[in-house]
């Protein structure tokens, strides 16, 4: 969970902003390679899914060895000399502030303004942005343009109900529209005449062009063509073909409910808006149409006319009519050549986690 981007940052690297601190992370076997666990001779051991404030490092700074601070029923983080395999519970610290945590996926979009605030407020504290080039209109003055950073003219940032920030060497080209809160991170562009409404993130070498409301990108994905999306989570390495549209209102405007792939079971999200989830290494074909409230899994391949299934398999292959299994070597094969166009290689410490998920999650 603590790879997941929400704001500008992902919540680690939200964690070694405000603390210095070195972050590892503790994880199910089949991910210990490429997420290694680090110790030392004090640990502290902090739930993933938490969005970090000042409040909270205070308090976890304050905790003594072996104890615990939760919030009611929830975890937050434990302190402990020694190498826990389980998280302790014992001697409980309670926290009695705000804590934001990603527990939901809904939750990626829903708090993305927060937590956009958040982290522009760091980003100001510790460099100056650079000039806005001239060409170039604005409406409000909470903009930063970080070294390398492109916006052409007579594109629009309007700043007034949120900030807007594009990181280094991602342009914003000519004609695009947009709507704080923002957030374009490093080596990503905005494509012509974009339409983009906050509070919104993309995340690093993407690309997004069409229209995008409260939607968070999380990196190396792409939504490049003509199409909406609305309070939609995209994962990394996601292709998104011309013309792909999602619903994130129902007709009845009635509470959505998603699919929880480990609960197998329907939750709500306690919003009339929720649109699309799509897990790492999914594409879609052109003019594909996704339902409200779709949960789409990783490496799955989604095309053709007519709405899908709202809940798609991971590996899954195929659209309305139904899904098979992609298989594995295909889906690799697939990875490989997206991820070298980045110049980033796939290694076969991925491929054992891919391979992993494949015999767990692809359809029978």
């Amino acid at each position: 969970m603590a790879k997941i981007r929400v704001g500008i940052f992902t919540i680690d690297e939200k964690w070694r902003n405000l603390t210095g601190a070195n972050v590892s992370f503790k994880t199910p076997a089949y991910l210990a390679n490429v997420f290694p666990s680090h110790f030392s001779e004090s640990n502290h051991y902090i739930n993933g899914g938490i969005i970090p404030t000042t409040e909270l490092i205070a308090a976890i700074d304050a905790l003594a060895d072996g104890q615990s601070l939760v919030a009611g029923n929830t975890w937050i983080a434990t302190k402990s000399k020694e190498h826990l395999a389980d998280m302790v519970l014992s001697n409980q610290i309670p926290f009695e502030d705000d804590l934001h945590i990603i527990d939901r996926t809904w939750k990626i979009f829903q708090w993305n303004g927060w937590a956009l605030e958040q982290d522009f407020n760091w980003i100001k504290s510790q460099r100056t942005s650079e000039p806005i080039p001239n060409g170039v209109t604005t409406i409000g003055n909470n903009i930063f343009l970080e070294k390398g950073a492109v916006v052409q003219p007579s594109a629009i940032l309007n700043s007034t109900d949120g900030p807007i920030y594009i990181g280094t060497d991602a342009e914003v080209m000519e004609g695009a529209m947009i709507r704080g809160g923002f957030a374009l991170c490093d080596h990503s562009a905005v494509k012509m005449g974009a339409k983009i409404y906050g509070p919104t993130t993309v995340g690093p070498h993407s690309k997004v062009g069409g229209e995008v409301g409260n939607s968070v990108i999380f990196g190396y994905s792409n939504k490049g063509h003509d199409g909406y999306i609305g309070n939609t989570v995209i994962g990394e390495w996601c292709n998104l073909g011309a013309d792909t549209n999602t619903s994130n209102l129902k007709n009845n405007y009635s509470i959505v409910k998603v699919h929880n792939f480990a609960l197998n079971r329907s939750e709500s999200t306690g919003s009339q808006f929720c649109g699309l989830t799509m897990g790492d290494h999914s594409k879609s074909g052109i003019n594909t149409m996704f339902n409200t409230g779709t949960m789409c899994g990783v490496f799955a391949n989604v095309f053709g006319s007519d709405f899908p299934h709202r809940n798609i398999p991971s590996f899954g292959w195929g659209g309305a009519a139904g899904f098979k299994s992609f298989r594995l070597a295909d889906a690799l094969e697939v990875a490989q050549k997206m991820m070298e166009r980045r110049k980033i290689d796939l290694t076969q410490d991925w491929i054992d986690v891919y391979m992993h998920l494949h015999s767990e999650l692809a359809p029978k």
